[in-house]
């Protein structure tokens, strides 16, 4: 017959004494037992009986199986991610030594945890100091914009129902320009010279707004949109950006741009419709462009915007940056530690994808931490409608766990653990990967050897400390 372990789960029990509110003698009351023994329990000095996990459970309406969930299981699985930095690459760390520390020493788990976790965060500022340089003040107000978007998962509820709305009314009016039209608005295509190098214009005096004839499409559907956006969503943006306090006025007027194109996108491609389609085509960016007449970075961004509660699809983060590795746009609800300053990794795909445009480009991605993704890359291209007129090339990455993986088309019928990934970095001082022949920059906190007799592959070589 199996051996039956004794529960442990002070950890466990502090943490949720804590999430409720209560002292020890607040929950031993509760309990009914002596503080001294709910003090016992939390230090791991006594193990949870069956009948403790029922009162538990009854006590504080829980489920029996989470609260049975060992802590020290969880412990192990996030030490061994951590362990799995490049930093710790020449110990030796058997797993069962690492299982043993997390079982038994919840308390120096925690700590390790703790401990690589402020490493992690300092290393982060840290780069960003060295890496912003003189100047670097100048883009603070991108930086506290992409903040915002980033705390909020880039999911506007407000924006995306309103949207829905004045979908229906626009598909009922026979389109955009007509349900404009029917707004005392009229839409006119000028040449580019008389657009003076806009875009879109509204003309205020004459009601008019005015696009450069020589937008495709989707470009088109797209500035209409962002008019109406402007327009009739204006106090739904006002009221979003009103309850904050941002460091620049600079920063409140790039949110309002920000989320008046979000509400653009959100008319064009409406949440419930553009979801579902989503998932019907395996998040097939090519295909959800033709079906919802819309360009393949209008659609990769969309797909970062799906986390309304209850009806949420994979979490995604997208990047947009040109040849030059200049990072143009970016949004993160995957969880991605984009660098804040400095170069991204050459390893990953996003930054090769020039050599052949137009192209999608997937590739499995893993952190030195042991974090996996999965990552769908390929050029667009705006401008050049026109003899002698410019082109911007730019790539664009859309990307997410590699455990979300499975459920795009790029990747079905792929196992997430065993695919080959390539090992990339955040940025290079950031990456302490021993053997890196793309390194640009040693990491911080590396001292570098000096070997005057020998020269290998890696750029660098460093020494132990």
């Amino acid at each position: 017959m199996a051996e039956t372990r004794p529960l442990y789960l002070g950890p466990r029990l502090r943490r949720l004494r804590r999430e409720l509110g209560l002292t020890q003698q607040a929950m031993a009351d509760d309990l009914e037992i002596s503080p001294s023994y709910v003090a016992l329990l939390e230090r791991n000095q006594r193990p949870v009986t069956a009948e403790m996990l029922v009162r538990l459970a009854r006590t504080y309406r829980l489920e029996i199986g989470d609260l049975a969930s060992e802590d020290g299981e969880d412990y192990a699985r996030r030490l061994s991610d951590v362990l799995r930095d490049p930093i710790f690459a020449d110990i030796d760390l058997p797993a069962l030594e690492v299982s043993d520390i997390a079982m038994s020493f919840p308390g120096v788990s925690e700590a390790l945890l703790r401990l690589h976790g402020a490493y992690t965060r300092e290393q982060q500022a840290l780069a960003e100091q060295r890496a912003a340089g003189p100047g670097a003040e100048e883009n603070e107000p991108v930086r506290e914009a992409q903040r915002f978007l980033a705390a909020r998962r880039n999911y506007f509820h407000p924006l995306d129902t309103r949207a829905e709305d004045l979908a229906a009314e626009i598909e009922q009016a026979g389109g955009a320009e007509a349900w404009l039209k029917g707004k005392g608005v009229r839409v006119r295509a000028l040449p580019p010279e008389v657009m003076m190098g806009a875009l879109r214009r509204f003309d205020r005096h004459n009601q008019q707004l005015l696009l450069d004839d020589t937008l495709d499409g989707p470009s088109r559907a797209f500035q209409t949109a962002t008019h109406i956006a402007h327009t009739a969503m204006r106090s739904d943006i006002k009221a979003i950006l009103r309850v904050e306090t941002f460091a620049s006025e600079t920063t409140r007027v790039l949110l309002q741009r920000a989320l008046a194109a979000y509400g653009a996108a959100a008319m064009l491609m409406p949440y419930g419709r553009f979801a579902r389609a989503a998932e019907q085509r395996g998040y097939d960016i090519e295909a959800l462009g033709a079906l919802f007449g819309a360009s393949f970075e209008q659609v990769a961004h969309r797909l970062t915007t799906l986390q309304r509660p209850g009806e949420e699809r994979v979490p995604f983060f997208f990047l947009r940056l040109d040849e030059a590795g200049n990072v143009s746009k970016r949004l993160d609800g995957a969880g991605f530690p984009f660098a804040a300053h400095g170069g991204g990794c050459p390893l990953w795909s996003v930054h090769q994808v020039f050599r052949a445009p137009r192209v999608i480009h997937t590739q499995w991605l893993e952190l030195p931490g042991g974090e996996r993704f999965f990552s769908v890359a390929r050029t667009v291209a705006s401008g050049g409608n026109g003899y002698g007129r410019g082109q911007v090339t730019r790539a664009v990455a859309l990307g997410c766990a590699a455990s979300e993986a499975p459920r795009l088309v790029y990747a079905r019928g792929m196992e997430p653990e065993t695919a080959e990934a390539t090992p990339i970095g955040v940025t290079c001082r950031l990456c302490h990967r021993p053997e890196c022949a793309a390194r640009s920059v040693p990491p911080i906190g590396r001292d570098v050897m000096v070997d005057d007799t020998r020269r290998g592959a890696q750029p660098y070589t460093f020494t132990d400390g």
